[in-house]
């Protein structure tokens, strides 16, 4: 009977307390680590979702009539009546205004230079995209080859980003081109380099 007394109060030993804080330790390091690995997918989901939506009102602006506005004569043509918007100025924000930091841009942040007049139209009013919340990343595209209207034409939208302000740029990008019977293909999948940084 004593030694069943003796055993129920007898404490828990040093190597076993020992064990207890390595499990609670690298549970808390793991569980850090998840924390840290889903602030960093949040982040990012920004660039994910706004260059497709970038690609997406690339493809809704190239489908629409763009043509000039002149009275056509009879048995005249008015062209070729699709083209890529041309690439704006300057990416929206500077790199400079989103190292390591959110940025809230203005609405004049989209429709500032609006672009290249060597392909037109151009600039994100183009492509009627603009951004209300705050963002971690800059945005960009250029159009290339053909002047946006030719078989081969392509355009590549980017962000960059300096989520932890180290001056190493995230950058996301997506390509599109168009095909054989005009019609614009987006690449499915983005090209990310760096994603965390």
């Amino acid at each position: 009977m004593r030694r069943m007394i003796k055993r129920a109060q007898r404490g828990f030993t040093l190597i076993e307390l020992m064990i207890v804080v390595a499990i609670v330790g690298i549970l808390a390091v793991l569980a850090i680590y998840g924390v840290r690995k889903y602030l960093a997918n949040a982040k990012t989901a920004e660039a994910r979702n706004s260059l497709g939506q970038i690609a997406k009102d690339q493809a809704s602006a190239y489908e629409k009539e763009s043509m000039t506005a002149t009275v056509l004569g009879a048995g005249t043509t008015a062209g070729l009546s699709r083209a890529l918007c041309g690439g704006p100025d300057g990416p929206v924000p500077a790199l400079t205004s989103i190292a390591g930091a959110k940025y809230q841009s203005k609405p004049a942040d989209w429709n500032a230079g609006n672009g290249s007049a060597s392909v037109a139209p151009f600039g994100f009013a183009c492509l009627k995209f603009t951004m209300d919340a705050p963002q971690y990343y800059a945005y960009t595209w250029s159009a290339a080859t053909g002047g946006g209207t030719a078989v081969g034409s392509t355009f590549l939208a980017s962000a960059n980003g300096d989520l932890n302000g180290d001056g190493t740029y995230s950058t996301f990008s997506i390509a599109g081109a168009i095909q054989t019977g005009y019609v614009l293909a987006i690449a499915p999948n983005m090209v990310e380099i760096l994603p965390e940084e």
